[in-house]
Order: structure tokens, then sequence, then C-alpha cells
């Protein structure tokens, strides 16, 4: 390689580099620009702007974005009536209930009555042998005090039984109850003549009317619970369903509180925050009101409005949200 050609090459890479390096300037001050300006508020030089039009004023700008209308659902505030629930879980039981025990202590020798058998009021239920070694004794007669329906029989025959001994459990199962307890909350909101609805598992979705019939006068010291027993309202027979049993598992429905012809507010257009409730009322403009209520009663679908809103008012029940006081709104059906 001569030396002219050498020469040739390094100058050519110095033009490159030198071009290079220009370049990188020219966009560093570009940028540098463009940062500036819009740091002042003024519009950035754009690219094929014709000369001289930086030094003159700013175009004119459009007035700002309309928020859009928020798209709602409403409901209007009406009077009505509402009652406040407590659902406990209680027990059918035979209404009375009596347990047969021998008059004499020995031997039982036989019974004569099986679960589910029927007991006659005077009859003979079960025998008891009421010999000593070096005695002889008649047999002594069990008899049944009730009419009714032999619900339990823990003794068998061969059986050593005593005057305390339960021979046979008998109740009447034509006259049924409930019995449950209540919450030491409520104790003073139960009382007799209250109304109620009972659901059973073996008779999904159907509810049975039930009534208040005995409030135990003291609470229970270790559950602290008031001790209460219903009856069930008699059906198109005049008797209650059949098919309910001794023994069935109950959820009932306690309406252990009622209001009437009072302001109600749907449950889905009230906001729960810290403690405070807040709905959004529909104005005359079309746009939203914050505003703090007070509720009393409640139920599945409403609550009771104590302070804050009046009947007739609107107020939003889906879509508030993500409301803002002032918001425009747009009623949907």
């Amino acid at each position: 390689m001569t030396p002219d050609r050498g020469v040739s090459r390094i100058t050519r890479s110095k033009i490159i580099t030198l071009s290079i390096i220009l370049l990188i300037m020219v966009f560093a001050v570009l940028i540098a620009l463009t940062a500036l300006s819009s740091r002042m508020g003024t519009p950035a030089v754009q690219s094929g702007a014709p000369a001289g039009g930086t030094g003159g004023p700013p175009g004119p700008q459009g007035p700002p974005q309309a928020r859009s209308a928020a798209a709602v659902r409403a409901a209007v505030i009406a009077r009505g009536d509402i009652e406040n629930h407590v659902v406990i879980n209680g027990d059918v039981l035979a209404r009375t209930q009596v347990i047969l025990y021998p008059t004499v202590a020995g031997r039982l020798t036989q019974t004569r009555l099986q679960v589910g058998d029927r007991a006659v009021q005077g009859q003979t239920v079960a025998l008891v042998d009421p010999s000593r070694p070096g005695e002889l004794y008649s047999l002594s007669p069990v008899v049944s005090t009730v009419p009714g329906t032999v619900l339990a029989a823990p003794a068998n025959p061969g059986d050593m039984v005593s005057p305390q001994s339960a021979i046979y459990v008998v109740g009447d199962l034509s006259a049924l109850m409930l019995e449950t307890f209540v919450p030491e909350r409520f104790a003073t909101q139960v009382h007799r003549r209250l109304p109620a609805q009972v659901r059973f598992e073996a008779m999904p979705g159907e509810g049975f009317p039930a009534l208040v019939d005995e409030v135990s006068p003291v609470l229970d010291s270790a559950s602290r619970t008031l001790r209460i027993r219903l009856v069930f309202s008699p059906g198109p027979s005049g008797r209650p369903d059949p098919r309910i049993k001794a023994g069935m598992f109950a959820t009932l429905s306690l309406a252990i509180a009622s209001r009437r012809d009072v302001p109600l507010v749907p449950r889905e257009a009230v906001i729960n925050t810290y403690g405070s409730s807040i709905v959004f009322v529909v104005r005359d403009d079309m746009t939203a009101e914050r505003r703090e209520i007070t509720t009393g009663l409640e139920d599945e679908a409403y609550f009771e409005v104590l302070d804050g809103l009046a009947a007739g008012e609107r107020v939003v029940s889906a879509g508030q949200n993500f409301l803002s006081q002032g918001d425009t709104l747009r009623i949907v059906e």
C-alpha cells in the first residue's frame, strides 16, 4: 500500500467521525430546544413549518372538552312497610312429652310397645317383677298416663330398673312445637304472638308460618340466650302440615321489629364508607349530589330512611361507585 492511499483512508475515516459527532450535536440541540419550549409553555417547532413561524403568536386553541355524562340507573324513594328479621335455628318437638316410670324397683320382664306405636291413656305398657331372693311378689304394671306416640324406649326386658328409670317417652305428635334460643341482644324484642317463617331442608323453597307461644322469663346464664317456643299456624285443613315431623332441624326468621309507611331506599343505592351511609341524589338539572343519610330497619331489599332523604326523590341505584359531586348524569333503563 502506497503512502498516498494510507493518507486517503485516514482522511475519510476522520470525515466520517466528524460527521457522526456533528449529527449527535444537532440532535442534542433539538432535544434541548424541545424540552425548553415545553417548559416555557410554547409549542415546539414542527418540521416543515414555514420560515418565520416561530416568532408569531400561538395558534387558536379549542375549548376544553366537557366530561361526558355518566350512564346510571335511578330509583324513586317510595314509602312502604319494612320488617327487621333475625335468622336462627331450632328443633321440632312434640308439644306434650311424658316419661313413664315404674312404681317399684325390680327386673323389667315385659315391654308391650315399640317406638312409633300408639299408647292409650291407662294402658299397661310394661311389667316389672319386684321379687327378691326368697320373696315372691306379683308383677307391677307400668301404665301410660297420657295418650300419644312412643318416641323412645330406653329400657329393655331383663334390665334392672328403679322408680327413677325411664321405661318409655310418650308424646302427642298431633301438636308440634318449635324450640329455639334467641341471642341476648334481641331478647327485649321477642314477645308472644310474634310471627315467624320456618323452613326445612327436607322441603326446600317452602315456608311455614309460626307464632311465638312461650317466652322464658330468664336467660340461660351459660349461653346468654333466651329460650322460646313457637307453634305452627294451621293449614287449610285446620291442622299443621303433616309433613312436619318431630326431630326436624328448622331455620326460622323472626320479625323482631317492623315499621309502617316509612321512606325506603334500595340497598344497592347505598354506599357504606367508614361507618357512614352515602347515596347520590339525581338533581333536577341531571347532576349528582352526594348525600349522607341515616338508616334504620333493613331487610333483604331495602333500608328504612330516618334522615337525609324524602319520598319522591331519585337516587342512583347502579353506577354510583365512580361518581363525584356535581357529575352530569344520563339515566338509562
